[in-house]
């Protein structure tokens, strides 16, 4: 091979380490979020990291990382069962250090204690910065495909629960308050 077929074939597979890379940080933000790992979800993101976040009857911003991870840490705790999955990421690599993605993602949501069950779709818009030689998420956005959410006439029963055992405990007198999106006393 030639200098110039092989510096070819170095960018070639260096762009697809890049492309896969970000499919799997995209991958690992989901499962930080139903393990309610804030301690790896904060390796995710970009320090100046930002999302917004709209649904059927609220829209959520945040503006840092820290803002982020406060409303993660107040929101997967051990009176909810989350489930979000990532399909089909279209990734564009802008150059060596940004990207942009489309990641289509469905979640399922039950909250115990208002018996909410919520069951949507989204199309992620994010943006990609390598930092440090990693690549991390710098801005998520999403706008609802759907969003069904219903009144369980009973708590879910479950028989496996992660953050049950691993989560946050809510105050026993703590309440859902819809407008903050938040339990509070």
């Amino acid at each position: 091979m030639s200098s110039p077929e092989l510096e070819a074939l170095r960018r070639e597979v260096q762009r697809l380490s890049d492309i896969e890379q970000i499919q799997r940080l995209r991958g690992a933000y989901f499962r930080c979020l139903d393990t309610a790992n804030l301690k790896e979800l904060e390796e995710l993101l970009t320090e100046d990291f930002g999302c917004r976040c709209a649904g059927g009857d609220y829209v959520y911003t945040a503006g840092s990382r820290a803002e982020f991870l406060e409303m993660t840490a107040n929101s997967f705790h051990s009176e909810i069962v989350t489930q979000h999955n990532g399909h089909n990421p279209e990734i564009e690599l802008l150059g060596d250090t940004r990207a942009t993605g489309i990641v289509y993602f469905n979640d399922l949501v039950f909250h115990f204690r208002t018996r909410e069950f919520l069951m949507g779709t989204a199309l992620y818009r994010d943006r990609y910065r390598k930092v440090d030689g990693r690549w991390r998420i710098e801005f998520g956005e999403y706008e609802r495909i759907y969003e069904l959410t219903e009144i369980l006439p009973r708590a879910p029963h479950f028989t496996a629960h992660w953050l049950g055992a691993h989560g946050k405990q809510l105050p026993k007198a703590a309440h859902y308050d819809p407008a903050s999106g938040r339990y509070v006393e």
